[in-house]
């Protein structure tokens, strides 16, 4: 059955359009300071996490920084470990390591890593708290805001751009201190002595730090991140994370704190939105699960001391799963959850069995191809070969080379030199054998190097032999 023109005219007119853009803020986002439980928690749990990154580049072991992504001499010293490029699978096994652990994580508990550990999270945070300083709570800064400019104005902004420029340019020195020795980088702003690729880095993460903590705040968690995109997969109706209770909740309205509300058909929430006010991201929780939530805990802190302060209990928001929620039994060991643990803990435990068996030494073995790929002298073959030996030990070795095959191979004129810690030497080898026990073209010869101060570490490289056909 077709529906006449007229017929539709009334809807289309009822119907309200309305334009998003989705990659700018529709109005500027106030924050509300709230202090309670989860934002003594993020503080306790964002400290450690700021202080190791400030002064992990400082510190030194067996005289040499404990973190430095050295790119130009391709050396990745990580604590007591020396990495190379050879040594990348590491770095993909640990990516992949901390992506299953992210999963687990986030269907027990939701997006508590962008609540309470996200570097984006944490930042943003700082850059409010330069704002409550200079500018005051949310209603002060509101009415700053509005004002004509002034001189108290203007310098109450000066104070916390500064302020947000110094924390972006310790951020960005900081960064750029795990690529380049941190101490030479510091002295080197001081005394005008600098690299320009360094200094071009250090003003590059000092602007995105300003920008992304200072300008843009949430809108890289609505849009940007794509953690907050596949989310919704991850979560089941067990998993913990921020919940209204609409039940209890609704209906909405304000009252006193002396008036019967139930009577008047009223719920528990007064429609103060703090909730709304203190979350970073300015979603209201009352409308349901939202991708944009990043389970901070901000509203619960703030909906809790409302609730104080009405003598209401406690809980209208809290951290509680879908299930619990609807009065049903909550599962903790479910499959989803014990299938990420397992696979967790056996790449886990790979890595780690990975990592302590490593051998602290690479070696190449390449033939000399060039046109006389063999020579005969005394009755003698030879072949020459270069040897790359890559020293991936915190010490000094000087390395044993000798070979062995179906003859009697030896190695002539090898001298073997020190080879400091993460250098990369390449050694002419020549290895002689007698022409007449030689008896084909092709012959499999091996190679073994072994450090002369730790002998139980061997390394064997398997390589061609070639000789006469006749």
């Amino acid at each position: 059955m077709s529906v006449k023109p007229e017929e539709s005219q009334p809807e289309q007119k009822s119907q309200e359009i309305r334009y998003v853009n989705l990659y700018e803020s529709e109005e500027k986002v106030y924050i509300r300071r709230i202090t309670g439980f989860y934002q003594r928690l993020r503080r306790y749990i964002s400290s450690p996490l700021m202080l190791g990154f400030l002064l992990m580049p400082w510190l030194v072991i067996d005289g040499r920084p404990a973190m430095l992504f050295d790119l130009p001499a391709r050396q990745f010293n990580i604590l007591w470990v020396t990495f190379s490029p050879q040594d990348g699978v590491y770095l993909a096994w640990l990516l992949i390591i901390a992506a299953f652990l992210l999963f687990t994580v986030t269907v027990m508990v939701g997006r508590v890593w962008c609540g309470f550990t996200c570097p984006q999270t944490i930042w943003t945070q700082m850059f409010i708290w330069a704002e409550l300083l200079c500018e005051g709570d949310r209603n002060k800064r509101i009415k700053l805001d509005a004002q004509a400019w002034s001189l108290e104005k203007f310098s109450r902004k000066a104070g916390k751009h500064l302020i947000w420029v110094s924390i972006a340019f310790i951020t960005a020195i900081t960064f750029v201190g795990y690529f380049t020795p941190i101490r030479e980088l510091v002295a080197g702003f001081f005394t005008f002595d600098l690299d320009l690729t360094a200094v071009f880095w250090v003003l590059f993460f000092t602007g995105a730090t300003y920008g992304n903590a200072g300008f843009m705040r949430e809108q890289v968690c609505k849009y940007m991140c794509p953690y907050a995109r596949f989310q919704s997969v991850m979560y089941d109706h067990d998993t913990l994370t921020v919940f209204y209770d609409k039940e209890r909740g609704e209906n909405r309205g304000p009252r006193k704190s002396t008036e019967d509300y139930k009577a008047q058909g009223l719920g528990d929430c007064i429609d103060c939105s703090w909730c709304v006010q203190v979350c970073p991201v300015n979603i209201d929780i009352r409308e349901g699960l939202q991708a944009e939530c990043i389970d901070c805990g901000l509203c619960v802190d703030a909906c809790d001391s409302v609730m104080e302060k009405m003598n209401y209990p406690l809980g209208l928001i809290s951290f509680t799963t879908e299930g619990a929620a609807a009065k049903k039994k909550v599962k903790i060991l479910r499959p989803r959850v014990l299938g990420y643990g397992a696979v967790l803990l056996i790449m886990v435990a790979t890595f780690v069995y990975s990592l302590a068996t490593r051998m602290p030494l690479l070696v190449e073995v390449i033939r000399d191809r060039g046109t006389q790929m063999y020579r005969i002298s005394d009755g003698h073959v030879s072949n020459v070969y270069t040897l790359k030996i890559e020293n991936l030990d915190r010490k000094t070795h000087v390395y044993d080379v000798s070979v062995s095959g179906d003859y009697v191979f030896e190695v002539d004129g090898y001298k073997a030199p020190p080879v400091l810690e993460g250098e990369i030497i390449n050694l002419p080898v020549r290895v002689v054998t007698s022409r007449s026990e030689l008896k084909g073209e092709k012959n499999t010869i091996t190679f073994k190097v072994v450090p002369r101060e730790n002998p139980e570490i061997v390394v064997l490289r398997s390589t061609t032999f070639i000789g006469p056909s006749k």
